[in-house]
């Protein structure tokens, strides 16, 4: 479903990644672990369409990835790939129901068809008294629950989730953990995740380890 060949990004004099191949099949939950700099996360925004490629080649399905301009790449991201970062990174003048509808909206589909599909969402995730609620008002596992329903909203190809439970206490890290493998079960979902939770790596399908730029 997402394969990656040859990776190579270079930030000046530095090396970052040095020739990564890479292969995601559907409903795959993966992990990718490692020391920091070992550059897990600069391969995983390349692959979520965040940067771009000195060398090599993505493509999800049949589509290559790296060669779209600025506003294909745009729109390929709204479209095919959900986030989840280590911080929310929620709008806070936004409700938890708008937080989610707004992917949804900037695709251009009905506004009424993207809120009943977020409401869904939202209370498949627990959080159907919470709609209404703005960021401020949620806990940090509500908060990163509620990114996990945007990144749902445009059922994407690939959810690509950084530290997702970094910023989390250890119950609602487990929570969170259980989550993507509930929405594996019910969507088929895909999953690349870079985390330095062993419990979480243990529990993929499969676990990629990083170092000084490649996977070994």
């Amino acid at each position: 479903m997402l394969t990656a060949t040859n990776i190579q990004k270079y930030y000046g004099d530095l090396w970052v990644l040095k020739g990564v191949d890479l292969e995601i099949k559907q409903g795959e939950i993966a992990s990718i672990v490692g020391p920091s700099g070992s550059g897990k996360s600069t391969l995983l925004h390349i692959l979520g369409t965040l940067d771009k490629p000195d060398k090599g080649e993505v493509r999800v399905g049949n589509q290559r990835i790296n060669f779209l301009n600025e506003k294909q790449m745009a729109a390929f991201r709204n479209k095919h790939v959900g986030f989840v970062f280590q911080f929310h990174h929620l709008l806070p003048e936004f409700t938890a129901l708008e937080n989610v509808c707004i992917p949804g909206w900037m695709a251009g589909r009905r506004k009424s068809d993207v809120e009943q599909y977020a409401l869904s969402l939202l209370q498949m995730l627990g959080l159907e008294k919470r709609v209404d609620n703005k960021p401020n008002a949620l806990s940090g596992g509500e908060q990163q629950r509620v990114a996990v329903a945007r990144a749902l909203i445009n059922r994407p190809n690939i959810i690509f989730a950084d530290e997702p439970t970094g910023n989390l206490d250890s119950a609602n890290a487990h929570e969170l953990h259980q989550l993507f493998f509930s929405l594996r079960q019910q969507f088929n979902q895909s999953f690349l995740i870079v985390t330095h939770n062993e419990d979480l790596a243990q529990m993929s399908d499969r676990i990629l380890h990083m170092k000084d730029g490649k996977i070994v």
